[in-house]
């Protein structure tokens, strides 16, 4: 992931690049195989010989764009509205800094200009690096070669290529129009980055306000207060960016592996759909039922990671908020509403792409944070920040009193063990 973005569990879908990512990979399965079968029948001849061209990159980046551009075309910001509206959110920033510091307690460095007002194609446009970045491990296989018995010689022929573009591209296009705020840090990246930026996609906002005839400063001041608290997070808490993106950092490592292993064919398809079948249970997704004990062990901590982040902000947003903003209750009501009243497609586009499990984060999340607030009081629910080891597993954050006994009172026998099962 190369940026972390944060729509409250209220209605606005997240991005969770990793699990489109993996996605895209399991979705290729079918295509790598067949590839392989038409090589190794075509080797049962006589040798052929295979020009060396530059090998071909799983997506098409170019009309991964197109298909997100030419969905999202219209209701583009001028020069100038943009940056009215962006003076707008930062006048609304500096409300919310002072207030979301003090309840937190942690201070943020430095002041510099952070948030800007995008329109769809500008959200597009900063998100596809960070796409792309997440597909660099599994792109770097084609350099391992020189030949045709490169990964994307089996997965990427030219219908596969054009599916998988297609995909992340429709994808790119349809969370253009839903996300409303985005706290994006640059993870994975090649130069060290030290603050986030934060988007406010102004047309989605507009929509919005008037679909649901919110007031306009009010609801924006309601964005704000839970983007802001993601900065604070991530470049307020010394340790945190490191330790996520050092999980990331395996967790593509395991992709890679099993992107390797599509060049066994079948054989790698049925030990994947045998593994599921074992490991497939009511609380065990899609996801997670292929991955092995190991990928499931990074993948667990990422969503531990994340469950904090998302729920700590929906904390923060809701005991501060209710003091500042006069219908903030009324805002939070309808928002929950829109969120239980998705349609059927999108509900199932939600369970194809991973997005629901950036759902349940919220969820959970906050769920956990609130619960410690509630029972030890605020000082105790943020020692989750104090350093990895204080995070909660997700057993933990299922089971607040295991965490309270493994970190506050520290009278479980497995007391100091971090990341126990």
């Amino acid at each position: 992931m190369s940026s972390t973005t944060s729509p409250s569990q209220r209605g606005r879908p997240a991005v969770d690049k990793r699990v489109l990512a993996a996605s895209m990979i399991a979705g290729a399965a079918v295509g790598a195989i067949a590839g392989k079968r038409r090589q190794q029948a075509a080797s049962n001849g006589q040798a052929i010989a295979t020009p060396v061209t530059p090998p071909r990159s799983l997506i098409d980046w170019k009309r991964v764009r197109s298909i997100a551009v030419s969905m999202n075309r219209g209701l583009a910001l001028s020069s100038a509205e943009r940056q009215r509206a962006t003076a707008q959110y930062r006048e609304l920033e500096a409300r919310c800094l002072p207030i979301v510091q003090a309840y937190t307690g942690i201070e943020l460095p430095g002041a510099i200009d952070r948030t800007f007002a995008v329109d769809r194609i500008d959200w597009i446009e900063a998100n596809i690096t960070g796409f792309k970045r997440m597909f660099e491990p599994i792109e770097a296989l084609n350099a391992m070669s020189s030949s045709g018995s490169s990964l994307t010689s089996g997965i990427v022929g030219t219908a596969n290529r054009a599916v998988l573009s297609g995909e992340v591209g429709i994808l790119l296009a349809y969370l253009a129009r839903h996300v409303l705020g985005q706290y994006d840090l640059a993870l994975l990246g090649r130069e060290p980055v030290e603050t986030g930026k934060l988007y406010y996609v102004e047309p989605n906002i507009r929509a919005v306000e008037q679909a649901m005839r919110l007031p306009k400063t009010d609801f924006r001041t309601w964005l704000v207060l839970h983007e802001t608290t993601h900065a604070f997070e991530f470049e307020g808490v010394p340790w945190l960016r490191d330790y996520f993106n050092g999980l990331l950092e395996q967790y593509l490592g395991f992709m890679k592996q099993d992107a390797e292993q599509l060049r066994q064919g079948w054989k790698a398809m049925r030990a994947m759909i045998n593994r599921a079948r074992e490991q497939r249970g009511p609380d065990v997704s899609w996801l997670e039922a292929v991955m092995t004990p190991e990928q499931r062990e990074i993948f667990n901590r990422m969503q531990a990671v994340m469950c904090m982040v998302e729920g700590y902000s929906n904390h923060v947003m809701n005991a501060v908020g209710r003091d500042l903003l006069p219908k903030y209750d009324a805002i939070s009501k309808t928002f929950e509403r829109r969120r239980q009243d998705r349609s059927q497609i999108e509900r199932l586009f939600a369970r194809l792409t991973g997005l629901d499990l950036k759902y349940e984060q919220y969820r959970l999340g906050e769920e956990f944070i609130d619960r410690i607030a509630d029972e030890r009081g605020h000082d105790v629910a943020r020692r989750i920040w104090e350093n990895p080891a204080s995070l909660p597993t997700m057993a933990e954050i299922r089971q607040p009193d295991l965490w309270l006994a493994r970190v506050v009172d520290a009278r479980s026998p497995e007391a100091g063990v971090f990341w126990s099962s």
